[in-house]
This record gives C-alpha cells, sequence and structure tokens, in this order.
C-alpha cells in the first residue's frame, strides 16, 4: 500500500493574488487552475512541476476563512520548501521581492531562512544535510 499527501490548502484572500505570489514571484509552478462554478476554483500549485505534493490555493469565504488568511500556523513557520539549490533559490526570490525575516543560517540540520507569505505565512527555505 503506498500513501502520501497529495496537497495541503493554504487560505488566501483571492485565487488571482495568490497566483500572482506563489507563482510569479515565489517561483512555484501552476499545476492546475479550474473553474468549478460559482466563482470557485480548483487551484494547485507546486515548487515543481514533478512535486508530489501540492499546495491548494483556496480562496477564503466567510469572516472564519478571512480571519485564519496569513496565520494558518499560528505565527509559527508552518510550510517548509526544501531547495536543491538553496542560494540561487535564495537570490532569485529576494530578487522577485519575497519577504526574508533573516539572512540564511547554518543549523545542524541544514541552511534556512524564515520568509513570508503577503498575508503573514511563515515558511522556511532549507537546504538539508545529508
Amino acid at each position: 500500500m503506498s500513501r502520501h499527501i497529495s496537497a495541503v490548502a493554504i487560505v488566501v484572500p483571492d485565487y488571482d493574488e495568490g497566483l500572482a505570489f506563489y507563482v510569479g514571484r515565489a517561483g512555484f509552478h501552476l499545476i492546475e487552475d479550474t473553474d468549478m462554478g460559482a466563482g470557485k476554483r480548483w487551484v494547485l500549485i507546486a515548487p515543481s512541476a514533478d512535486a508530489q505534493t501540492r499546495i491548494l490555493l483556496a480562496e477564503a469565504k466567510g469572516e472564519t476563512q478571512r480571519a485564519a488568511i496569513g496565520q494558518q500556523a499560528g505565527g509559527r513557520v508552518g510550510f517548509f520548501l526544501h531547495s536543491d539549490d538553496f542560494d540561487s533559490d535564495f537570490r532569485r526570490m529576494t530578487d522577485a521581492g519575497v519577504e526574508f525575516e533573516e539572512t540564511p543560517r547554518d543549523e545542524p540540520y541544514g541552511k534556512v531562512a524564515v520568509w513570508r507569505d503577503p498575508w503573514g505565512n511563515r515558511w522556511d527555505l532549507l537546504h538539508l544535510n545529508g
């Protein structure tokens, strides 16, 4: 039996705003954007076209979902983007206007720098040792 996480959702204020940041600035790939009718879309992105786990950009509906935008991990780093070429990705993302909270640092597990999406979700860009 094979199992894996196929997708996780990130709540965004608007599908197109989410795509503009994650695809346009952070360098993710658009995997699928399907109109579901009534203003709803199935929008999947991934860090690379062949990534097994994807992100579903979910447009917030209602007060509860709008309140969760940017706070899905309660202020902690909640998402982890692994890079085989950390320095190039850090430069490219910085040049594209991605906001990093810190300069890259070395930790026992690898190289890391924390960045945020425009709504406050915190991510690690990391290259793991070994």
